[in-house]
C-alpha cells in the first residue's frame, strides 16, 4: 500500500518559501547604498537561485520593540500569496531603538528594561503563534559618535543587557538567535568601525556585505531554506 507524504511536507518540498524579516532599520537597510541592505541582498540571492524564495522587507527605522508588537499581526496576515495563504517564517531585528539613553549620558533610557524585557516575551510568543521564527541581533554601536541626532545616546553596555535578555527570552522558546553583538565585539575595535558608517548606529556598505554573510551561513536559517 502506498503510503502518501504529510501534506503539509509536500508544499514546503514544491513550493518556495514565503519569509518576512521585520524590525527597524537594520532590516530596512539604512546606510546599504549599493546593496540595499542584508535582507535585500538576501532576496537577490534567493531570486539568483534555483530556490526562489520569496522575501518581504518589513523594516521601518526608528521602530522599537512596541511599535514590531503593534503591527506584527497584520504585517503577517498581508504577505500571503495564492497557494501560500501565509508567511513561513518571520525574521524578527529589533531592540536597538529601545536601549538609548534620552538627553545625555545618564539619562532614561528610551524604553526601560523591565518594558523591554515584557515587550520581547510578548512579541516572541505572538510570532511563534504565527509560524517558525528566527532573531537576528542587533550589532554593537560606536560609542564615540554619540549622540545620534544630537539626543540620543546609545553605549555598548546597555546593549549589551538589552541583547542578553533578548537572546534569553529567544533561547527559552527554543528560536535561533544570531548574536551579531558578541560576534562583532569579539573582533575587535579597529574590524568594527570599518564596518560602520558615520552616525556610529548603522553599517556601511561593507557591514551590511559582512551581515548577509554571517546571516545567509547561519546553520538554522541554512536549514530551513534548504529543506
Amino acid at each position: 500500500m502506498q503510503i502518501l507524504d504529510n501534506p503539509h511536507n509536500q508544499r514546503q518540498k514544491s513550493q518556495p518559501l514565503r519569509i518576512i524579516a521585520i524590525g527597524d532599520s537594520l532590516i530596512y537597510g539604512y546606510g546599504d547604498t549599493e546593496g540595499g541592505g542584508w535582507v535585500e541582498r538576501l532576496r537577490r540571492y534567493f531570486m539568483n537561485s534555483d530556490q526562489d524564495h520569496v522575501l518581504y522587507n518589513l523594516g521601518i527605522r526608528g521602530d522599537g520593540i512596541s511599535q514590531v508588537n503593534s503591527r506584527l499581526c497584520q504585517e503577517f496576515s498581508h504577505r500571503g500569496e495564492l497557494r501560500n495563504k501565509y508567511p513561513d517564517l518571520i525574521i524578527l531585528s529589533v531592540g536597538v531603538n529601545d536601549t538609548p539613553r534620552l538627553g545625555h549620558i545618564q539619562g532614561r533610557n528610551l524604553t526601560n528594561y523591565q518594558k523591554f524585557t515584557e515587550d520581547i516575551n510578548s512579541l516572541l510568543d505572538q510570532a511563534q503563534k504565527l509560524c517558525s521564527v528566527m532573531f537576528v541581533g542587533m550589532i554593537p554601536v560606536d560609542e564615540e559618535k554619540m549622540p545620534f541626532l544630537d539626543c540620543l545616546y546609545y553605549n555598548l553596555r546597555d546593549q549589551y543587557h538589552y541583547k542578553e535578555v533578548t537572546k534569553q527570552a529567544c533561547e527559552t522558546r527554543n528560536i535561533p538567535y544570531l548574536d551579531l553583538f558578541d560576534m562583532w565585539m569579539s573582533r575587535g575595535e579597529y574590524w568594527r568601525k570599518t564596518q560602520m558608517s558615520k552616525d556610529g548606529l548603522h553599517p556601511n556598505i561593507k557591514g551590511y556585505e559582512s551581515l548577509f554573510h554571517e546571516i545567509v551561513h547561519w546553520q538554522p536559517l541554512q536549514l530551513i531554506i534548504n529543506n
